[in-house]
């Protein structure tokens, strides 16, 4: 039974899921991982199932409620759902005036996550390396993709849901990425941010669905070759570092229906060849600190939740 206190802490984490899940190129299961709290997701969304309804149909509320884990459900997806609706004009508001300094923060979560995972587990294998090296090449498969452009109807957002959400929950592969990438990124943004209940309740239900079957997966894998699964994770974050590197020189882009821009190929530049090939200031002292400060956070998360389990014991 967790404290208020431990409540408050995993509503935070919410907080900072919804925040990261906001973000092309960043993913809420990066810091689920990251804080020590990705196992117990992946359980809990596991448990959504038709023995759930039996419990609840033999036992009751109270049983039924603890299968499913209900008090941590709720009190994440409030942290989840209060960030995105919350967070989601912050976000495009620091997309458009502050690219640099935020991409340069998530770098830094990113960087901070592969120091976690390097310090809690010894990947010295060579199954555990070869599958690292899968895991960066499919990261970095993914961030060189060719997007395409689909029409944000129902149906289409109904199937996103169902992939965008499967890829939300792995370390390294952005849900919001995933949605760039099928051309349906602004649609999502602005259904939140205009709160379009009927493409928001469609997109949840395909993403529900999604979870329902990928997360038994990967529970199974998580139970059964649970190193495995987290040197290919970890190799996920180092891919994902050529997704959401700050300084980058546009080579395609297009204007979407609703005015839009969309990045659909670029290159990764040092900040002195970006001011160069680019023309604009490469704000790299604020960009380092914004680094900075993003590796500080996910250490200082891993902190406490070593501190929380010490606690617990």
């Amino acid at each position: 039974m967790r404290s208020f206190r431990q409540y408050l802490l995993l509503f935070s984490k919410g907080l900072a899921m919804g925040a990261a899940d906001v973000v092309p190129g960043v993913s809420g299961g990066t810091i689920a991982f990251v804080s020590g709290i990705y196992i117990e997701l992946i359980d809990t969304i596991k448990s959504l199932n038709l023995q759930a309804l039996r419990v609840l149909k033999s036992q009751g509320i109270a049983a039924a409620w603890r299968h499913i884990n209900g008090n941590f459900l709720v009190v994440l997806l409030s942290g989840i759902l209060t960030s995105l609706f919350s967070l989601a004009v912050v976000m495009q508001y620091l997309l458009v005036e502050h690219p640099l300094p935020l991409w340069s923060f998530f770098v830094g979560l990113i960087a901070g996550s592969v120091i976690y995972l390097l310090r809690q587990y010894h990947l010295m294998r060579w199954p555990e390396l070869l599958l690292f090296v899968i895991g960066i090449v499919i990261a970095w498969a993914v961030s060189v993709a060719p997007s395409v452009q689909l029409e944000g109807t129902l149906v289409t957002m109904f199937f996103a849901g169902c992939i965008a959400l499967c890829a939300m929950i792995l370390p390294g592969i952005s849900g919001s990425f995933i949605l760039m990438l099928l051309g349906l990124y602004p649609v999502f943004i602005g259904a939140i941010a205009d709160v379009q209940v009927d493409i928001l309740l469609v997109f949840g239900l395909g993403g529900i669905i999604g979870l329902s079957m990928f997360s038994r997966l990967l529970s199974w894998m998580l139970a059964h070759y649970e190193s495995l699964v987290i040197a290919m994770m970890c190799g996920f974050l180092v891919g994902s570092l050529n997704i959401i590197w700050p300084w980058k020189q546009v080579l395609e882009s297009v204007v979407s229906n609703s005015g839009k821009t969309i990045v659909l190929s670029a290159q990764n530049l040092w900040p002195s060849q970006y001011t160069e090939l680019v023309g604009m200031d490469a704000q790299t002292a604020m960009s380092v600190t914004a680094m900075l400060v993003g590796l500080i956070l996910v250490l200082g998360l891993e902190y406490v939740g070593s501190r929380n389990q010490d606690s617990t014991l």
